[in-house]
């Protein structure tokens, strides 16, 4: 069978791909949620492992942490953002703005994540750049900042992490409304910039961006690297728990896991729907107040609020990065001494070894999932272009599944299924895993770009005699060159930041740098972890300066033939 004929089939192997593993996932942590487990000699059906769950010490206070710490850190990240385009969006302090928070998009969780500690805790540079001066300090003070029982300092971590994602969202849902027109509109009706935006774009813009904001309420619920570093640990959020359980010898404990993830799926659900209901109410209220015709009083607090927030949230993760890189670097650093009193590169070479493999293997796993998740998309949108096939609301929806549906309700089940079936746990499984949530993401990426591309020159080009794939590989990915490598780098992105489905897929045989370095986060060696976290962050940040060297260079000649 010719490639022409299995191009209508590449959409459907695609989703298969995509959404199995999922779907095999939830069916491998319903059966031992129930008390199925026969690796284990266990039978059900039972309701024992739910009970175990609720009996466990402090779960009621795990089962809050992650309710509260998704719900606040999504509504903050979103609110951040409405605001920064509300109040600034096309003037210099915007862009400025946006070219300072876009690039944090490829930081990596758990780097940001140790950023931030290394920068906030009684210890860290913040109290440092204050002491002893204006603080009288001499040693750091006994406060929990970093993993506090309240679990705030995880949702700055994350607010300032899900910002970028959001923004991007944002500014790409931004493009497609006649946003200038409506404010020039609103302005002349005599509103403010903020009040304006809210009342005539953004009713607009969120729709196209729920199911992004809902991609990062899930996560924020569920994530588990994140809540390692910045989390509480007695208790701990459910999604550590849930790794925890999965973690123990004691095959037994793959049921209380099992369950635990199901109850963990069920929080996400009824945030979700919660949520849904606060649309509707804010949809409502929000109605009623259009109508009111008041034209905002307090535009200026408004706008202040997003431009502090948002240079606040670059800063800090800017500043997160400096200090992770002063640390790797570090000899003998006292408090309240601003930096430390030598520089060496000692802890550079004590764990070359080890980054030498870590990185090996993130390379490894990271090119070989977006590789097959960039031919999947490019097949799925070819497959588009040539059959006029368009995704639909559905079609978006089942895009977001994997993102939406928390990692720890359906990858603890897969692995179980691995067990029970005798695959074995490694790189090719591992990199399988990676897919599954790579490839939304490259979809993503690729999928505006490659419409947007002028169908007048494939016309050309058939008309000289070249053929559809002809056309495909002389004269359209060469000019979607920059699009093309840019979704190349979300993909390695996305798979350098990927925790749970490295430890639990890889069976913890596959050493990755964010493996090692959530796994020195209990060591609380700063040096060791800022050198794996620096690393990370190379890993995810070089992909997408190459991104921009590589068109520029190869179009530097040919700058007609650039396109997006």
């Amino acid at each position: 069978m010719n490639r022409r004929r299995l191009l209508p089939f590449v959409p459907m192997a695609t989703l298969v791909l995509m959404l199995g593993p999922v779907l095999a996932g939830l069916w491998g942590t319903i059966l031992p949620a129930f008390g199925q487990l026969s690796a284990a000699g266990l039978h059900g059906p039972s309701l024992d492992p739910f009970r175990m769950v609720f009996a466990t010490p402090g779960i009621w206070q795990s089962i809050r942490l992650s309710v509260t710490t998704g719900l606040l850190s999504a509504l903050l990240s979103l609110g951040i953002v409405i605001l920064i385009f509300a109040g600034w969006s096309g003037t210099r302090s915007f862009r400025l703005l946006e070219r300072l928070l876009s690039p944090f998009l490829a930081v990596p969780h758990a780097a940001a994540a140790f950023g931030l500690a290394f920068l906030i805790a009684p210890s860290g540079w913040i109290a440092r750049l204050l002491s002893p001066w204006a603080t009288g300090w001499g040693r750091p003070p006994d406060w929990l900042i970093v993993q506090d029982p309240w679990g705030l300092c995880m949702v700055a971590g994350l607010t300032l992490k899900e910002m970028p994602f959001l923004l991007l969202m944002t500014l790409a849902a931004v493009g497609q409304t006649d946003a200038i027109r409506s404010m020039a509109v609103a302005q002349a009706l005599g509103y403010g910039r903020v009040s304006g935006w809210i009342k005539t774009v953004l009713p607009r813009v969120y729709p196209q961006i729920r199911l992004p904001v809902y991609v990062v309420l899930a996560y924020a619920m569920s994530v588990v690297d994140v809540a390692i570093i910045l989390g509480p640990s007695t208790p701990a959020p459910l999604s550590v728990l849930i790794v925890r359980w999965m973690g123990d010898p004691d095959l037994a404990l793959r049921l209380r896991a099992a369950a635990g993830a199901l109850v963990q799926f069920g929080l996400v659900v009824m945030a979700l729907g919660l949520w849904r209901m606060g649309e509707a109410a804010v949809g409502y209220f929000g109605s009623m107040w259009l109508y009111h015709g008041k034209r905002g009083r307090y535009d200026l607090v408004g706008r202040s609020f997003g431009l502090v927030l948002g240079g606040i949230s670059a800063l800090a993760i800017l500043g997160g990065l400096v200090v992770l890189a002063v640390w790797s670097f570090a000899g003998f650093w006292g408090f309240p001494d601003l930096l430390p009193a030598e520089l060496t590169l000692t802890n550079w070479t004590r764990h070359s070894a080890g980054i030498a493999q870590a990185l090996t293997e993130t390379a490894l796993i990271a090119s070989a999932a977006t590789i097959i998740s960039l031919v999947l998309a490019l097949g799925c949108l070819e497959a588009e272009y040539r059959h006029g096939l368009r995704i639909g609301s559905r079609g978006l929806w089942l895009l977001y599944l994997p993102l939406v549906i928390p990692q720890t309700a359906f990858l603890p089940g897969l692995q179980t299924l691995m067990l029970g079936f005798g695959v074995t746990s490694g790189q090719g499984a591992v990199i399988l895993a990676h897919v599954v949530f790579v490839l939304p993401y490259v979809f993503l990426s690729l999928g505006d770009p490659f419409r947007a591309w002028d169908a007048k020159m494939g016309v050309i080009a058939a008309a000289l005699g070249a053929g559809p794939d002809r056309v495909l590989w002389a004269v359209r990915l060469p000019m979607l060159l920059r699009p093309v490598l840019t979704a190349v780098a979300v993909g390695i992105a996305v798979s350098v930041g990927q925790y749970l489905p490295t430890l639990l897929i890889g069976g913890g045989r596959v050493a990755t740098l964010t493996t090692e370095a959530v796994a020195l986060a209990s060591g609380g060696d700063r040096r060791a972890i800022a050198v794996y976290g620096l690393m990370q962050t190379g890993a995810a940040l070089i992909p997408f300066a190459l991104a921009l060297l590589v068109p520029a260079l190869v179009w530097r000649n040919r700058r007609g033939l650039r396109h997006g």
